[in-house]
């Protein structure tokens, strides 16, 4: 009977990369779809069945939603659901004991599937970790569509979109405006608090890594040079070299789930 075959050992870049993370106390990590892909989210642009007729640019505004909110909301249930399925994966996971063990950290993620989330908190509780900034929403969470009403909270439940009378709306007293899915749409602005916090976090690191993105989305692929210009290092995990690479230390190729864990791993205690 032969045995399992042994893991690789860790690369040099890996090693050294890891040393400096371990001994940096402020550190940024930024994700992006590279990461929850291996998790089998669904792509953006990529949902089963009849959705294929439409391009995402024509369900994710403001004005779809106006025109059609049943339809829009039928995508994005279908959406939903499908993330329902899907679990943390080991990259999740890395970050969120990463987290957790250093309290000057913080993520900055692209995605909007809330895993990063569900991999930091106990079963069965909806308080978004206050060091995880999602820069484009989630989509687990609702929120008011109302103008000035500032009512959101988490749902992951079904939405029956059959008939408008029947979508969600606001609880808010004298609102009762349409709920909407609490991410970016198309021509609106990223929420300014996780912006900033994003930028503020990014601007203090010692140490940012860049996790499964493309780094073509701006503003978010700005956050890395936020960290260079204070003199800090850019460590890039990711199969194939985005816009950022030039601009990092070290680039360490491979998939997020197979790499962030030995990146973030802590010390083994003592013997």
């Amino acid at each position: 009977m032969t045995s399992p075959p042994s893991p690789p050992s860790p690369s040099s870049d890996l090693l050294a990369a890891r040393d400096l993370v371990r001994r940096s106390r402020r550190v940024v990590i930024l994700t992006g779809a590279g990461v929850s892909a291996e998790s089998g989210v669904p792509t953006f642009r990529g949902p089963a069945g009849h959705w294929k007729r439409f391009r995402p640019e024509e369900l994710a505004t403001p004005e779809a939603f106006r025109r059609d909110p049943c339809l829009v909301w039928s995508w994005y249930d279908h959406r939903r659901q499908a993330l329902a399925a899907c679990a943390p994966n080991p990259g999740h996971g890395a970050v969120a004991r990463y987290l957790e063990a250093n309290p000057e950290a913080h993520l900055v993620t692209q995605n909007v599937d809330g895993l990063h989330q569900r991999a930091m908190r106990p079963e069965g509780s909806a308080v978004p970790h206050p060091r995880i900034h999602e820069l484009h929403g989630s989509i687990a969470r609702l929120r008011c569509s109302g103008p000035g009403c500032t009512w959101a909270a988490e749902d992951p439940r079904r939405i029956d979109a059959s008939r408008e009378d029947r979508l969600p709306r606001c609880p808010s007293p004298g609102c009762g405006a349409l709920v909407r899915p609490d991410v970016v749409w198309f021509g609106e602005m990223l929420p300014e608090a996780a912006l900033t916090a994003a930028f503020e976090a990014a601007s203090r690191a010692e140490v940012c890594i860049v996790a499964g993105t493309s780094a073509l989305v701006h503003p978010a692929a700005s956050v890395p040079l936020a960290t260079l210009r204070a003199g800090g290092t850019l460590v890039e995990v990711n199969p194939e070299a985005t816009p950022l690479s030039p601009h990092a230390r070290w680039c360490l190729r491979g998939r997020a789930g197979e790499l962030l864990p030995p990146l973030l791993a802590e010390p083994d205690p003592p013997a």
